[in-house]
């Protein structure tokens, strides 16, 4: 129970303060002008001036409230180095025993981590949230247990919003070594075949002063170099193919490191080809010829050289060479000097008529074998004796001619291979049986060897086959009747998506490739894909930046599409590896804050403690566990720190549960007082008259 007087004035405050400027000024001059008999004359005005003022007399009933501390607890990434996290959990439960043990105190424990985004460590933000219904006047104190890898401290003492100490509690080891590669300059995009630089920096602490440094791309090392630590230096890098090429260079880790995760840097060069360039020989005039240019020539990214065989040796008629209005063939500078330039070579309809001698069908063999790209549009030729392949082509091509040519309306179909394969699958019009299409008139029989067989014509023959040969690839559409959806025949069909996508997987996109593994990210979500042509392909083992793996089942979505999602529990890049396949995936960043700088800390947060009154010291003892300093409270305005102890200022915070108000200035009382002035006033100046 308290006491307290209280004033409520009746009239305004500047009316209240006029009448005591004039009842002073009359008082003054009544002492001065008739002596000590005034002064029951201003006593008199006093009580009037008190009434106005409306005094009361306040009694209240109060309840002590419990004061409050906070607790707040660093669970990110950079506390799951070394020993930290142990280390944490171990100084948390001693906290909450200590705590628990003092009178009249709540403690309210607040676990932190890392920010949306690339933020870092956000102790304070969380300490906010979980304040929010705190009055400040409550707290007692605030103790943090962190590495100091803060992210978030605010500027001044004042931004915090409250007046409680806070006591910092620092985790890991004053003897920490480590070392880490850093990006200076890094390329996002780059053409295809040509080479980028990466400049780098490897840091260190407790080091040796020289790192081997070792480079990957997609996976497999490329280039291994010895480097000094605290110099920059560079590294050129080949884009290969098109697509995200992820180069990985990582530093070799020091013994007894604090984390290796930060040992690595990646770069994803972003890899545009200059132009596709292809070489389409039609062999000769007919409906389908437009529909390989068009469909060519549509394509920005696509440098196309075309020619048509118009006069083939047979047609030889003694008419003179400079009268003829027909460009020669360059076989030789096609065939021999530039045919590496080219992507993909295309023959339409072709058929040997010795234009190509077989010295180039060898070297477009040798192209193939190294990584070029062939496809045959076979016609009516390809099984008579002028077939490519009764050429040295022969070796390269996935089937060979029966001598059958099959006239006959046919609608293509997708074969069991077809639905697993990129090309093929979920064409336009597929999903319905008989699909939604046209139809062809003319298959070109032939014995399938090896390949894919992933769209099948009339009687079920084989009617478009993929196949690989050493690094290149090659095609074979047994019809010449792909224009017939291109000129709407029967409804028409999907020419575009087919060939574009022929020509595409050919040319080694990507996105068409028949096993592949993929990952995407959504905040934290991993999203993995894994396209096979064969059966069930396992699990995905999942490697996390800190080194840590875990095997992922992915259940299959569409024939030969697999797919699974898993929660990723650290930022950084993280490796997927089915078989032989690689495939990463960055949560957050690539090159995550949060492991930037990982030593333990005890100076960033100190400022900031101490000026609340606090103090900041590691927790880590000689032997190994923690050794925390004493707890106890303190009084307002005194320290709140010492070589061994830390201190709680109990707050003097209560709830008012009753109030009685008793008026000094108002009733009979007040009356009395006032007229019993004013009375004895009058009577001793009377008096003064009479003598």
């Amino acid at each position: 129970m308290t006491l307290s007087l209280s004033f409520t004035p009746l009239v305004p405050l500047w009316l209240l303060a006029a009448f005591g400027a004039l009842a002073l000024a009359m008082a003054v001059l009544a002492l001065l002008a008739r002596g000590p008999v005034a002064v029951l004359r201003a006593l008199a005005m006093g009580l009037v001036l008190a009434a106005l003022s409306n005094p009361s007399l306040v009694q209240e009933e109060r309840e002590k409230v419990r004061d409050i501390v906070a607790v707040v607890v660093d669970r990110s990434a950079s506390q799951l180095l070394g020993d930290r996290a142990e280390m944490t959990t171990r100084v948390r439960d001693e906290l909450e025993k200590r705590l628990g043990a003092l009178p009249d105190l709540d403690t309210r424990f607040v676990e932190a981590g890392e920010g949306e985004g690339d933020d870092g460590t956000r102790l304070f933000a969380a300490l906010g949230r979980a304040l929010a219904d705190v009055p400040p006047d409550r707290l007692a104190g605030i103790l943090m247990v962190t590495d100091g890898v803060v992210h978030d401290i605010p500027a001044d003492a004042s931004d915090l919003g409250f007046r409680a100490p806070i006591h910092v509690l620092v985790t890991g080891r004053p003897n920490e070594r480590d070392r880490r590669i850093a990006l200076i300059e890094a390329p996002r995009f780059g053409i295809v075949g040509k080479e980028q630089t990466i400049r780098a920096e490897v840091s260190e602490r407790g080091g040796t002063g020289t790192a081997r440094v070792t480079v990957r791309r997609d996976g497999e090392p490329v280039l291994a170099q010895q480097v000094r630590t605290g110099q920059p230096f560079s590294l050129t890098v080949r884009v290969e193919h098109g697509g995200p090429n992820v180069v990985e260079i990582e530093a070799d880790a020091l013994p007894g490191e604090l984390t290796p995760a930060n040992n690595r840097a990646v770069v994803t060069i972003e890899g545009i080809r200059e132009k596709l360039r292809v070489l389409l020989v039609s062999g000769e005039p007919h409906p389908g010829e437009r529909t390989w240019r068009n469909l060519l020539k549509s394509d920005a990214n696509v440098d196309l050289v075309h020619f048509t065989i118009l006069r083939p040796p047979e047609k030889q008629d003694g008419t003179p060479i400079n009268e003829l209005s027909l460009i020669a063939f360059p076989t030789r500078e096609l065939f021999q000097q530039k045919i590496k330039e080219f992507d993909l070579i295309i023959f339409d309809r072709y058929a040997n008529q010795s234009v190509l001698p077989s010295s180039y069908f060898d070297n477009i063999t040798r192209y193939v074998r190294e990584g070029g790209a062939l496809l045959i549009a076979a016609g009516p030729e390809f099984s008579g004796p002028s077939s490519l392949a009764r050429t040295r082509l022969a070796a390269i091509l996935p089937g060979s001619p029966d001598g059958r040519i099959v006239e006959e309306p046919f609608k293509p179909k997708i074969t069991r291979e077809g639905e697993r394969h990129p090309v093929a699958r979920d064409l336009p019009g597929s999903e319905s049986d008989p699909p939604a299409w046209g139809e062809w008139l003319r298959t070109i029989g032939a014995d399938i060897r090896r390949g894919a067989s992933v769209m099948s014509g009339a009687g079920d023959r084989p009617l478009l086959v993929l196949a690989r040969e050493e690094k290149g690839r090659v095609a074979l559409l047994l019809s010449d009747h792909a224009w017939l959806w291109a000129r709407g025949y029967n409804d028409g069909g999907p020419h575009v998506d087919l060939l574009r996508r022929l020509a595409h997987w050919l040319m080694k996109e990507p996105a068409l490739e028949e096993e592949a593994l993929r990952a995407s990210v959504s905040g934290r979500d991993i999203r993995i894909e894994r396209q096979t042509m064969r059966g069930d392909p396992g699990p995905v083992r999942v490697v996390s930046p800190s080194g840590r793996e875990q095997e992922i089942a992915a259940a299959e979505d569409r024939p030969g599409l697999y797919r699974a999602q898993v929660r990723a529990g650290e930022l950084g890049l993280h490796t997927l590896r089915s078989g032989d396949l690689v495939a990463f995936a960055s949560v957050g960043t690539v090159n995550p804050r949060e492991l930037a700088d990982v030593f333990s800390d005890t100076e960033r947060l100190r400022p900031l403690a101490e000026a609340t009154g606090g103090s900041s010291r590691r927790v880590a003892g000689e032997s190994g566990g923690p050794n925390l300093p004493r707890i106890q409270t303190v009084r307002s305005g005194s320290r709140a720190a010492g070589a061994d102890w830390i201190g709680l200022r109990p707050t003097d915070s209560a709830i008012v549960r009753g109030v009685s108000v008793m008026p000094l200035g108002l009733g009979l009382l007040g009356l009395a007082l006032l007229i019993g002035a004013v009375l004895a006033a009058w009577l001793l100046e009377g008096r003064r008259r009479a003598a």
